[in-house]
């Protein structure tokens, strides 16, 4: 079964084309390919509350593209969401129209609890011990999704407006962040040994540099060290320095404070960093709707 899915985010736009095989009732994912473009939406939507016209043809120009590879990939289904930066865009509207009719793509905007159970779709309970408790956090460029999983299953799910492109505009103001830790503090009370998994590719770069092993846990105070020293460079010497995209460099430490902050807040010392994200989400989510036809 081959499926492609589209995200629109606030810093960057991926398609990702991927492949799952199901012989034996345990499906394996492979990706065979994601493609991830930076276009930062986020700049219009957050400050101007709309995406300007250059942006908007752009992205309409990048749907053609994507329209063109899902032709040729030939998925049996593909989705198309898009999150914080189209959600608060008062055009928003328009350009779905607009990238429907010109490039033959329904694009959803999406609310940000829909983002959050589509992420943890990825069967994350798989990842978790059955008796432990996770505080699963996606911190995107315009929103921050968090889900507090006991025993496998979600128990509570929360979206607030804190992201990247949002704190390094100066954009979060401080009682979205009393929000979010209220919340954190009231979900967790009585909870003891909280573990947490972060998503997002700030999370997965802070993790690299690192130097951790993929499936190990990266303790809260290495993290905390690993983004303190970053934040001592500028952005042109993070590029240089930790081989890193233009649009990577100037928000990974603006990330780093939100995965910090609901860590401290929540009394938790270590956070495991899978390489998941949104895209992947959805096409766990047309497989469950097509692996019938399958079997």
């Amino acid at each position: 079964m081959k499926f492609a899915a589209i995200d629109v985010g606030s810093n960057a736009i991926r398609l990702l084309f991927s492949r799952v095989e199901d012989q034996t009732g345990q499906p394996f994912f492979e990706k065979v390919s994601l493609l991830r473009i930076p276009l930062r939406l986020g700049d219009d939507a957050f400050i101007n509350k709309k995406i300007s016209e250059e942006k908007a043809d752009k992205l309409v120009e990048l749907m053609q593209a994507f329209r063109h590879l899902i032709n040729v990939y030939q998925p049996i289904e593909y989705m198309a969401y898009a999150t914080s930066a189209m959600r608060e865009a008062k055009n928003h509207k328009k350009i779905v129209n607009q990238i429907k009719k010109e490039c033959d793509i329904d694009l959803q905007v999406i609310e940000g609890k829909k983002e959050a159970k589509v992420i943890y779709s990825n069967h994350i309970e798989k990842m978790l011990d059955r008796n432990g408790s996770y505080l699963y956090i996606d911190v995107g460029g315009g929103s921050t999704e968090i889900t507090f999983f006991k025993g496998k299953h979600a128990i509570r799910s929360r979206s607030f407006n804190i992201g990247t492109i949002r704190i390094k505009e100066g954009l979060v103001p401080k009682r979205n962040w009393k929000k979010m830790k209220k919340w954190i503090k009231d979900t967790l009370e009585g909870e003891e040994n909280v573990c947490a998994i972060g998503t997002g590719g700030n999370i997965n770069k802070l993790f690299k540099h690192a130097g951790k092993k993929e499936g190990k846990p990266l303790k809260y105070k290495k993290l905390k060290t690993t983004a303190n020293y970053m934040g001592k460079f500028t952005v042109e010497e993070r590029i240089i320095k930790f081989n890193m995209k233009p649009d990577r460099a100037d928000v990974i430490v603006p990330a780093s404070k939100v995965y910090l902050s609901a860590m401290k807040w929540g009394n938790i010392n270590k956070i495991y960093v899978p390489k998941i994200g949104l895209v992947d989400g959805m096409v766990h989510v047309m497989y469950k709707k097509h692996k019938e036809n399958f079997v």
